[in-house]
């Protein structure tokens, strides 16, 4: 894993760069940006599903199984009250055909995404100011 160093290349566009790979985000029209990319929450979301997506492809590719067909998706459900995200709603569509024995297991391993696993049990956070 390596640093992430962000930068302000203008407006509420906030870039985040790791490993000379650089991921966009900005806000909606009606928090001050151009929509140009992802929000940071939407980009928290993302990565949610794309780990979990991960594991799910891999599961399948590893016994070759068909992904023609696999989807997952993540629904982030607001609490009304508090208006925080009180579920995450995660749907995974299998490929037409896909065995039934193999069902419980890769359920198994799409729950063992690392980012999953960091929210259920968070690091500490640490500041430094210089």
């Amino acid at each position: 894993m390596g640093t992430i160093t962000v930068s302000f290349p203008g407006g509420v566009v906030v870039d985040a760069t790791s490993n000379g790979h650089t991921v966009r985000t900005d806000q909606p029209e009606t928090a001050g940006g151009t929509d140009s990319a992802m929000s940071p929450f939407d980009l928290f979301f993302a990565s949610i599903a794309t780990c979990m997506g991960y594991y799910a492809l891999r599961f399948c590719q590893e016994r070759n199984l068909p992904i023609e067909g696999l989807r997952l998706t993540v629904d982030p459900v607001r609490d009304e009250g508090s208006k925080r995200v009180g579920v995450v709603r995660v749907t995974l569509d299998l490929p037409p055909g896909f065995p039934e024995k193999y069902r419980p297991a890769i359920e198994r391993a799409v729950d063992h995404c690392a980012v999953k696993k960091h929210i259920l049990e968070p690091p500490r956070f640490e500041m430094i100011m210089r």
